[in-house]
């Protein structure tokens, strides 16, 4: 009866964390429609809601932050998804978007995409009233997503020749990272003031160029990577048992770390390809969420989607507050959250206390 008992009382806490969790993304993503350069009273964004406001109000609150708020919770869970899987499939704390270079692959396509064939020397040369006709939005995105799958698929046919080593994983993904930043690095270097520009705003992680197409682009990626890792979930609860111990309950260990990394990798590269680079997500809500719900991931995977909604929710609201007329790259904000909190999960570990 006590192990029974025991048992209700966790499933009740997991019950009131994922639903105040919920309740909180849900209270948080009608606030920040509140917040903007556009000084509009909380009544006129009422009715702009209801639309019966102004049609510029209407237009700013349906149009604008309408996408933008939608983009920071799909984009949020995407991207804390991603974090938790790779954690789990690679064994590693540390692991992250980052992990694979698929950022990297991603900055590289779109600097190449900006620099060499729209906003550079071959297209718009230095004229920057040329901009907006030479270059197109939606090629810059598909070619950074070009290269963020193709950096995935080199990597994992790389690893493929050792049997899917997870320190293997890494390493190939720290070695083609340092290729992609390099490779960026000369085009930036050769590239006109117009085009580095460009190239440089796009790199900053910005959830004010989400449209719906965007939207719904990446929350299809995003639903059907949390509905496989969901499904699968207690395949990467025995994997954190180790690879024998997940072989001997008959499961197939490289497949799961392959398709599962893979897909992990495709919602990063869709997330990073629309908005830029968004750091830390991928990091600090998986830590987060082991640490209050422990490693069940049919538990922790809801509950990292909802910590990852929230973190960029938070982050979008606070780089709109404090941008003075202008909102600041959210991918600076996040940045700036998540390394001390980052470094205080870390330090705050009883096995560090003893360094």
């Amino acid at each position: 009866m006590g192990s029974i008992a025991l048992l209700q009382k966790k499933r009740r806490k997991q019950f009131v964390v994922i639903a105040m969790m919920l309740l909180a993304v849900l209270v948080l993503s009608f606030l920040c429609l509140f917040v903007g350069s556009a000084n509009m009273s909380i009544k006129q964004c009422l009715q702009a809601l209801m639309k019966k406001g102004t049609n510029a109000h209407n237009r700013i609150i349906w149009n604008i932050r309408m996408p933008r708020v939608l983009a920071a919770m799909v984009a949020g869970a995407g991207l804390a998804l991603s974090g938790l899987i790779m954690q789990t499939g690679l064994n590693n704390a540390m692991a992250s978007p980052s992990t694979l270079g698929v950022s990297n692959a991603a900055v590289f396509g779109a600097n190449l995409s900006i620099i060499v064939f729209s906003g550079g020397f071959l297209s718009t040369g230095n004229n920057p009233n040329n901009w907006d006709v030479g270059a197109n939005p939606y090629s810059t995105s598909l070619m950074a997503f070009v290269f963020a799958v193709l950096s995935v698929l080199l990597i994992l046919g790389l690893c493929s020749l050792r049997s899917f080593s997870p320190g293997v994983v890494v390493l190939a993904g720290l070695a083609l990272s340092s290729v992609w930043t390099a490779a960026t690095t000369f085009l930036q270097y050769y590239a006109t003031d117009v085009g580095l520009s460009a190239a440089v705003v796009w790199s900053f992680g910005d959830l004010g160029r989400a449209t719906y197409r965007t939207d719904t682009i990446m929350a299809i990626v995003v639903v059907i990577g949390f509905i496989y890792f969901r499904l699968n979930a207690w395949q990467f609860n025995a994997l954190l048992s180790g690879d024998a111990t997940a072989r001997t309950m008959g499961i197939r260990v490289d497949a799961l770390r392959f398709v599962s990394m893979l897909l992990a990798s495709l919602i990063t590269a869709v997330c990073v390809s629309f908005l830029g680079v968004i750091g830390f997500v991928g990091i600090i809500c998986p830590h987060v969420t082991k640490k209050i719900m422990g490693q069940d991931h049919r538990v922790s995977i809801p509950v990292t989607a909802l910590s990852g909604m929230l973190l960029l929710l938070l982050a979008d609201t606070l780089s709109r507050t404090i941008g003075s007329g202008s909102a600041l790259p959210v991918g600076a904000i996040t940045s700036l959250l998540g390394a001390p909190f980052f470094l205080a999960i870390i330090f705050s570990g009883k096995e560090n206390r003893k360094c």
